[in-house]
C-alpha cells in the first residue's frame, strides 16, 4: 500500500522560509514522478513544483526561483524548501507521485497517489 505524508507545514510571515517534507512508503518512489501540489481555500488545486525520476525539476512559475524540491532516495523522502514566502502561498500543500518515472506537466490528473496534505499560513 503506497502511503504519502506531508509534515512541515506550519505559520511563516511574508518573507520567511519553510521546508516541507513527505515520506513514501510501499513505493520506491525516486523512480517516479513525484511533487508537490497546493490549493488554497476557494480556488482550484495547482501544481508547485515536480522532479522526475532523473532529477529533472519543474515549478510553477509563481514559486519560480523562491521554492526548490528535492529528495533524499536513502530516506524516501521528497522535500519542499520555500524562501521568500507570500502571503499568496497560503495554502494546503499535497505530495504526490504518479506511478511513472516522467512527468506530463504541472496536472494534477496525472498523478496517482496522493498525501492528505500540510497546511501552510503566510501572514504580514
Amino acid at each position: 500500500q503506497v502511503q504519502l505524508v506531508e509534515s512541515g507545514g506550519g505559520s511563516a510571515q511574508t518573507g520567511g522560509s519553510l521546508r516541507l517534507s513527505c515520506v513514501v512508503s510501499g513505493v520506491t518512489y525516486s523512480t517516479y514522478c513525484s511533487g508537490w501540489f497546493r490549493q488554497a481555500p476557494g480556488k482550484e488545486r495547482e501544481g508547485v513544483a515536480l522532479i522526475t525520476s532523473g532529477g529533472v525539476t519543474l515549478y510553477a512559475d509563481s514559486v519560480k526561483g523562491r521554492f526548490t524540491i528535492s529528495r533524499d532516495s536513502a530516506k524516501n523522502t521528497l522535500y519542499l524548501e520555500m524562501n521568500g514566502l507570500k502571503l499568496e502561498d497560503t495554502a494546503m500543500y499535497y505530495c504526490a507521485a504518479a506511478a511513472r518515472p516522467y512527468c506530463t506537466g504541472l496536472n494534477s490528473a496525472a498523478m496517482t497517489y496522493w498525501g492528505k496534505g500540510t497546511l501552510v499560513t503566510i501572514s504580514s
